[in-house]
């Protein structure tokens, strides 16, 4: 199951959008953003119906 999230950018403040997929469960991963190229560490808790999603970047 795909689930489109709007979030901004830790560094530059920037929105953009990720698409989860809640079928692989927890996950933990980098995705440069598509604004300023700096990494961004995504946090995705799920149980495959309800999920969270936390980003944060490098540093903090």
């Amino acid at each position: 199951m795909l689930e489109i999230q709007t979030y901004q950018c830790p560094y530059c403040g920037e929105p953009a959008e990720a698409v989860l997929d809640l079928s692989g469960g927890d996950q933990q991963y980098v995705e440069d953003c598509p604004v300023c190229c700096r990494p961004i560490i995504f946090d995705l808790q799920t149980d495959g119906l309800d999920w969270t999603l936390t980003t944060r970047g490098e540093n903090d």
